[in-house]
This record gives C-alpha cells, structure tokens and sequence, in this order.
C-alpha cells in the first residue's frame, strides 16, 4: 500500500496522461451504456436535488448521491486492496483507472433487468427500478474516492473503516455491502423481513 500511496498523486499530474484518457473515453461511454438501458438521466418524480437520506423512497438510487454511495466507497477499499494485492507491479495510476473501469462495468450490468429482478427478488427492494445514470455516475464517483481514501489510510485502517461503514448501513438503513451481496446470492427470507423493518 506505501508504494501505491506514493504512485497516485504524483503520477496521476506527471508525464503519462494514458489513464486519464482512458477513463475520459469510459465515463462518457459508460453513460450512454446506461442510458441505452432505458435508465432515466434523473429522479423519476423530477426532484433534482443531489442527495437523498431515506434509502426506502422511490428517490433510493435516483439522486446522484444517497445511503448506497456508501457501499459504493467500500468498492473503492476493496478494488485498491485487490488491485494492490493482485498487480504490484502495475502503476497507480492503472490500478485506479481499471478500479473505475470495474465499477463502471458493474454499474451497466448492475441495471439489466436481470440485476434488477433480482434485486426485487431477493431482497427489500420490491419497488426498485435501478439506477438513474447521475446515480449511476454518482456511484463510480464514490468508489474512486473510496479508492483514493484507501491508498492514504492502508490496508489496516482501510479495514476498520470498511466495517465501520457497514455496521453504520446496519443501523441506518438496515443494508449494507455485505447483506446485499448476501442476499443476491442467498436469499434469506429472515433476513429480508428484518430489512423491511417493523
């Protein structure tokens, strides 16, 4: 992690401008991508304000940013950690930029309608109708921050930051990174009403 604490900053505004170029060429894509979906550029009902706290409304996922960015930072820690881990020997400046790749590819098949389904399947987002694309670029926005954070803090702090964000999703909105996947891949039904609250 040292290593790649000193790449990121000083790389990124020196001499090899590749990256950057390469996510100018992606984000753009990526929204298009989104859009051909069928996702709408903004909030179904026509609010425009950029965030929204009540994870449990039709605005969950429209805004550019809500209580899922959160978790969207945790994809940020665990890209840098596996990145790290997985390619030492590529430059920081790479890794960052194949960290927004993935996230932006996750964010494209995160609303097929076979994601979404499945999102109202299993869990407690019966009414979810994926992301619009500002929360869609809000999302891959929060993971590069996320990103960037872990590079300045370590692995270790990284670590307890990542299960304090949990532990506050828990609490705040009764989901979090860990329980989503979960239950994407295991449906719970005990799990899925605890989420609806009472």
């Amino acid at each position: 992690m040292t290593r790649l604490r000193r790449s990121i900053p000083g790389e990124l505004n020196r001499n090899n401008y590749l990256p950057i170029l390469c996510l100018a060429i992606l984000l753009p894509s990526t929204l298009v991508s989104l859009r051909a979906e069928g996702r709408r550029w903004w909030c179904v009902s026509g609010d425009l304000t950029l965030w929204t706290s009540d994870a449990w409304t039709r605005h969950t996922s429209q805004h550019l940013f809500d209580p899922y960015s959160l978790t969207h930072v945790l994809h940020g820690f665990i890209l840098c950690g596996l990145l790290a881990w997985s390619l030492p020997q590529v430059a920081g400046r790479w890794r960052f930029s194949l960290a927004i790749a993935m996230e932006a590819l996750w964010e494209v098949f995160e609303n097929t309608n076979y994601i979404i389904d499945r999102y109202r399947a299993t869990t407690a987002a019966i009414g979810y109708e994926g992301d619009s694309v500002w929360n869609s670029l809000g999302d891959i926005t929060a993971c590069a921050i996320g990103f960037l954070i872990a590079v300045q803090i370590g692995f270790r702090r990284s670590s307890l930051a990542f299960v304090a964000a949990e532990l506050v999703l828990l609490f705040w909105v009764r989901d979090s990174l860990v329980l989503n996947i979960i239950l994407l891949l295991y449906p719970i039904e005990a799990l899925k009403i605890w989420q609806a609250g009472p």
